[in-house]
């Protein structure tokens, strides 16, 4: 607009031009007022406004879950120990017997005494062996004698130790001397820690009970008086039975194995040139302690006799005197003989002292009314 009122100027006179100009203002303002009333006067176009819808969203109750059972933890049985069977307290827990002891043939007869070859079952096992049993009818204690250790392949059923069977049998008592497992013509079988043996000696015992008063030659049996006699491994043996039971009366334990299985089986080891023993020594101290005698002499009832030489030099003296000491200790009825000079089988007069104080023993223990 500008540039045209520039240009009415210079056509224009000056009052015209002013005249002009306000009337054109005039008009453009009541333009500007007629647009004004109009945009006031139209409604204005409503916007609606959106009102927001909630959905109540019901509330949604859980389903309840049947009750599950408790889940069953299983309890762990301990781990079966591999060496209970050959423990002390196994030994007294279980029975022994079975069967009966077969005499075979008659192998000997004397003035005193006849000799019988004699056979008995033991855990499966046959065991064989000799029974001297007195010539006459009256009722007899019972002596159980127990060899010690020789090699099995020069053992035979009468062996060194007939000489002491026979002293007894002689002096009024059935003595009756297995050849232990594994000596012919007996069967072998388990054997750690010679416990085996000492099973055989159990077994035996049970037999004797139950067989008194019949009518084969144990018919004189007393069943009340049993005694054991054992040399060496028979002594380790017989001392290991005295823990267990409580049916032997006396025993008499001559140049006797220890009654600790570790200190057994370290010198059976060096004996043996490290042929024999490894798996015994290999067993964890802990297992000893309830396999080994030494812990369960508190169990034993009976009379004890202890005899040892003092040049004995395969069994140490000093064994015996700690299971002298032991027995002492704990008030038990034990009396302790050493032999000067005397090795590990006596001979001599050290031996025929021995015999006579052996069944002097056995008489104030076992032959008694």
């Amino acid at each position: 607009m500008v540039p045209c009122l520039a240009f009415m100027k210079r056509i224009f006179p000056l009052n015209n031009i002013i005249l002009l100009e306000n009337q054109m203002r005039r008009f453009l303002l009541v333009i500007i007022l007629a647009v004004l009333t109009l945009a006031a006067c139209v409604p204005a176009t409503q916007i609606p406004v959106v009102t927001p819808t909630f959905t109540v969203t019901p509330f949604v109750t859980a389903t309840q879950l049947p009750t599950l059972p408790p889940t069953l933890v299983p309890t762990l049985s301990p781990t079966p120990d591999p060496y209970f069977a050959w423990s002390i307290d196994y030994l007294r827990s279980r029975v022994y017997g079975g069967g009966q002891v077969e005499f075979l043939e008659v192998m000997e007869q004397n003035l005193y005494f006849t000799r019988y070859l004699i056979r008995y079952p033991s855990d499966g096992l046959n065991i064989y062996g000799f029974a001297n049993i007195p010539n006459d009818a009256e009722a007899h204690p019972v002596i159980i004698a127990l060899h010690g250790y020789i090699d099995p392949s020069l053992y035979n059923t009468l062996d060194y130790t007939t000489h002491y069977a026979d002293a007894l049998a002689s002096a009024g008592y059935i003595v009756l001397h297995p050849n232990l497992r594994g000596y012919l013509p007996s069967d072998n079988g388990e054997n750690l820690f010679r416990v085996g043996m000492a099973i055989d000696v159990l077994n035996l015992i049970a037999l004797v009970q139950s067989q008194s008063g019949g009518t084969d030659p144990l018919g004189t049996a007393r069943p009340d008086r049993i005694g054991l006699w054992g040399h060496s491994m028979g002594g380790g043996i017989t001392t290991r039975v005295l823990t267990v039971t409580d049916d032997v009366k006396a025993a008499v334990l001559y140049a006797a194995m220890s009654g600790d299985e570790r200190r057994n089986y370290e010198a059976i080891h060096q004996w043996s040139g490290q042929t024999r023993g490894l798996e015994e020594l290999n067993v964890p101290d802990e297992v000893l302690g309830r396999i080994s005698p030494a812990y369960f002499f508190g169990n034993i009832a009976a009379a004890v006799s202890i005899h040892h030489g003092t040049a004995d030099g395969t069994v140490p003296l000093d064994w015996s005197v700690a299971t002298c000491d032991q027995l002492t200790s704990l008030a038990k009825n034990v009396e302790c003989v050493y032999y000067e000079s005397m090795p590990h089988t006596f001979y001599g007069a050290g031996d025929e002292d021995f015999i006579q104080n052996t069944v002097q023993f056995f008489n104030q223990n076992l032959n008694m009314p």
